[in-house]
């Protein structure tokens, strides 16, 4: 098992047309996310980490590559830590115009995330397998400490079954961009602290402020 686990959730992503961009291509990080981006890898400097993994869309690689490189280490990607699959329901759409599109689907998104008979993968799923990721990490590096750069949903889904938590409470107290959570190992696994970059933090749902010309 791992010593010490830092959750990280990718920085500020540029889209500056309010997309859902779920897996699509593309959606690298904005001016402010990659700001973001090197004041988490700057925090995570002294953390001793020996390994960082990272989902492998654009926007969470951008994440972990300043981190891996104050680390010392290389980027490893893993498919299990992409993004919720509800996403992907939804791709492509404004932001504005979901409840348009799929009725009913958003609110229910936010009421009650787990519990979504139209979702192509459960949030508790979209857990199950960045948790395994921990625990293949944990087989591979025991006793020591690992940086996973994900999504917000699907880490913060992990985050709480981690502790035991009811999954239900998936939109209270979610990272944010570049925010790193970081949890002792036990049973059930100890949040020993919450950071937060100081870049400035954008609402839900997250865009880019900047015209990809201004990348």
């Amino acid at each position: 098992m791992l010593a010490r686990l830092l959750l990280v959730r990718h920085g500020e992503v540029l889209n500056p047309d309010h997309v859902v961009y779920a897996d699509l291509p593309g959606f690298g990080l904005s001016n402010r996310g990659r700001a973001q981006a090197e004041e988490t890898a700057e925090h995570l400097a002294t953390s001793g980490a020996a390994v960082v993994v990272s989902s492998p869309l654009l926007r969470a690689v951008q994440t972990a590559a300043p981190i891996a490189d104050r680390l010392g280490v290389d980027v490893e990607t893993d498919e299990r830590l992409v993004e919720w699959r509800l996403s992907n329901r939804w791709a492509g759409v404004v932001w504005e115009d979901v409840d348009r599109v799929f009725p009913g689907e958003l609110s229910a998104y936010l009421d009650r995330p787990h519990a979504l008979p139209f979702s192509p993968e459960p949030i508790q799923a979209a857990a199950a397998r960045v948790i395994a990721v921990v625990d293949d990490l944990g087989r591979r590096h025991p006793g020591e400490t690992a940086v996973v750069v994900g999504h917000q949903d699907p880490t913060q889904a992990a985050r709480l079954l981690l502790r035991g938590l009811d999954i239900a409470t998936l939109h209270s107290d979610k990272p944010d961009h570049g925010t790193v959570v970081d949890l002792a190992a036990g049973s059930p696994w100890v949040e020993s602290g919450r950071w937060d970059p100081p870049s400035a933090a954008s609402p839900f749902p997250p865009v880019g402020a900047e015209r990809p010309n201004d990348a």
